[in-house]
């Protein structure tokens, strides 16, 4: 069996880690290279930085961070924000980069995934899906959440992963922030309906959260944020618990 994957998010902004609430009221969380050194050594299995700004301000990802990160840790990390092209990707990658999330490029201009996918191989290219529920209906979000789209959040991973998307990271926004637990039943329906592995992101606010999460939609892997930066959550604590449950887990 695959080992469940516990991956801490990095949302940084202004070259500083942020978290907020539902996508806003943003505060300061730490030096994003600090964090990352810190959960390396905690045992975190990955780690996502997200430059949650990039798209908005039409800005490149920040190369240097991902230098400085890679200089860092020994664990593989993605990087995600206004990734529009393949040589945006390209720099990143070559920066030291494992993999890019792409989200709003991806919906805008669906071709970039299968460019992504060819010019790099499917295992590269995460594709992030923001979602919110819309009238009963689940709705894929761009700009960090602040622009709702047409289309609903299954069939467009469904595409994505027709189009060579390697991984899907599945936040949903009515759970971002609030720690009240994952969207398990929305993430077990897109888990049973594609190959590739799906990321829970989302709501965490307990351990036995991730146990839920695992337990309840057999996820590949679950991902959090402020648990983990206020120290809320140990991940090696994190582990320990998932253990308990049967759960396989990488150990340090």
């Amino acid at each position: 069996m695959l080992s469940k994957r516990i991956i801490p998010c990095l949302d940084v902004k202004d070259g500083r880690t942020v978290k907020g609430v539902n996508f806003v009221n943003l505060r300061d969380a730490g030096d994003p290279v600090e964090l990352a050194w810190n959960y390396s050594r905690q045992g975190a299995d990955e780690l996502v930085f997200l430059d949650i700004t990039a798209t908005v301000e039409r800005r490149k990802t920040m190369v240097e961070l991902v230098k400085s990160v890679a200089r860092q840790i020994n664990i593989p990390f993605t990087i995600g924000g206004g990734i529009n092209e393949i040589a945006d990707a390209d720099a990143l990658l070559n920066a030291g980069a494992d993999k890019i999330s792409i989200n709003s490029a991806a919906v805008r201009n669906p071709a970039l995934i299968d460019e992504l996918a060819k010019a790099f191989g499917v295992q590269f290219v995460v594709i992030a899906v923001d979602t919110r529920n819309v009238e009963g209906t689940n709705v894929v979000h761009l700009n960090g959440g602040r622009i709702p789209t047409e289309k609903e959040t299954l069939s467009w991973i469904i595409e994505a992963e027709s189009r060579g998307a390697g991984e899907i990271l599945l936040t949903s926004m009515d759970h971002d922030g609030t720690k009240a637990g994952f969207d398990t039943t929305l993430l077990k329906l897109v888990n049973d309906t594609v190959k590739i592995p799906v990321i829970a992101s989302g709501g965490a606010g307990s351990v036995q959260h991730f146990v839920d999460v695992f337990e309840q939609s057999n996820v590949d892997a679950a991902l959090a944020a402020s648990v983990f930066h206020y120290g809320e959550i140990l991940i090696p604590d994190l582990k320990k618990v998932l253990k308990q449950h049967d759960i396989e887990v990488r150990e340090l």
